[in-house]
């Protein structure tokens, strides 16, 4: 049952709402309440990185990390400088979860499986004293005259019990909602100004499938260039390098997911059309590629060219692909390859081009664009300025990272300063 008043609400049971509340608690505050509109908190923990969750990136200096988020980086400044992804870790350390760093400065679990973080996070909730609802979800808001906020709930039905709503006095509020149109409409509810949510984080889906024999193919580095309209949007080459998975409708992998993350905005303008272009050599340009190419016609004269690629790491199944866009046969010799064949073949290595056809599978999207406006925001302490009391974290700001583990980054962050504020702040009678 939840109380008739309770000191602080927290709206939201993922990982920003978890780290406000048990901050919040373990600094004192009493009759933290922290709601869960489905059955199992922290769903996004659980199945993220596979089910390993990436917690956090090994970006250790604040003025680096904020370059890793598309919208939000520059007022991201000041609360990295507090609590930023070395104090993840040792906060986590400090709750009995250690860390592991990855080559690509990816940190997860020890134990490699999401459930050891939603075990530390449930654990220091039940430690601190936070009260954890499930099935409960906040329906309707309103500032009171006398202070607080009159909150309505909504219960789901539970062994023994019918659900229904109930109504809550808190003196402070939450919201950790995430992208859930919800806690949208809670914050504009409360006078927010909401920055309208598009997809971040997709894959591209190419017209006409070029690639699709080829799925299954990695190739790392990769240099992406992505042209659009300039007569739709004021940026219309967005650029990216590193690793690129090609898949049965187009193309995904770290490199492609932050060229998309950057470029929601104006891939959402321009209705996710546009021109890519690949440089399959990570960066070689057509001189060093005319070089290489007359250098093996010299040395590997007599080798066949679709069993003799160009360096080690290019996937044969891409090289074979390329040679046959190129007009060259692959069971020609290295010696007899020509000048306007090799011009050509230069041109797909370097600059194949390929038209966007849209956004990839619905879902697919990692992350959301969009939510209230960071102005609005006091980020020393996440409390509104335009509404007294309230506090907004997480995937509801108008923030969004790279994959990696920064999205999770902010939402500790976020969650760490709402919670030490809320600590800070003055009583307030309801």
């Amino acid at each position: 049952m939840v109380p008739d008043a309770v000191d602080v609400l927290v709206a939201g049971g993922g990982a920003s709402g978890f780290m406000a509340a048990i901050v919040a608690a373990e600094a004192g505050v009493a009759a933290v309440h922290l709601l869960e509109a489905t059955a199992e908190p922290l769903t996004k923990v659980r199945i993220s990185g596979g089910g390993r969750c990436n917690v956090t990136h090994a970006c250790w200096d604040p003025r680096s990390l904020v370059g890793h988020y598309p919208r939000g980086s520059r007022a991201l400044r000041g609360p990295f400088a507090r609590f930023a992804s070395g104090d993840a870790v040792a906060w986590f350390a400090e709750h009995g979860l250690e860390l592991v760093e990855e080559e690509d400065g990816r940190l997860f679990p020890r134990s490699n499986s999401s459930e050891s973080v939603v075990a530390v996070l449930r654990q220091a909730a039940r430690r601190a004293g936070v009260v954890l609802h499930t099935g409960a979800a906040l329906q309707q808001v309103s500032r009171r005259e006398q202070g607080g906020f009159q909150a309505r709930l909504r219960l789901a039905a539970a062994a023994g019990a019918a659900g229904g709503t109930v109504n809550v006095v808190c003196r402070r509020l939450v919201l950790a909602t995430g992208a859930h149109p919800s806690g949208r409409q809670l914050a504009a509810a409360l006078g927010h100004q909401l920055i309208p949510p598009v997809p971040s984080l997709f894959s591209l889906a190419l017209a006409g499938q070029p690639l699709q024999q080829l799925a299954g193919v990695v190739m790392d580095p990769v240099e992406l260039e992505l042209r659009l309209d300039p007569d739709l949007v004021e940026q219309p080459r967005h650029r990216q390098s590193g690793a690129l998975l090609i898949t049965h409708r187009g193309l995904s992998g770290p490199a492609l997911l932050r060229l998309t993350a950057f470029a929601a905005r104006d891939l959402k303008a321009t209705a996710y059309t546009g021109e890519l272009r690949v440089n399959w050599t990570g960066g070689q340009g057509p001189d060093a590629m005319e070089a290489l190419l007359a250098d093996l016609r010299q040395q590997q004269a007599r080798r066949q060219i679709g069993s003799w690629r160009p360096w080690p790491a290019l996937s044969r199944r891409l090289w074979l692909h390329l040679l046959t866009g190129a007009g060259v046969d692959p069971l020609q010799r290295w010696a007899d390859l020509r000048r306007d064949p090799q011009r050509r073949l230069v041109q797909a290595l370097t600059a194949s081009c390929y038209r966007v056809g849209g956004r990839g599978p619905f879902g697919e999207e990692f992350v959301t664009a969009g939510g209230v406006d960071l102005g609005e925001i006091n980020l020393a302490s996440m409390e509104s300025r335009l509404c007294p009391g309230l506090q907004v974290v997480g995937e509801l700001l108008d923030v969004d990272g790279i994959t990696g583990g920064f999205n999770f980054q902010h939402c500790w962050t976020s969650g760490w300063l709402a919670g030490m504020a809320l600590a800070a702040a003055d009583p307030v009678s309801i």
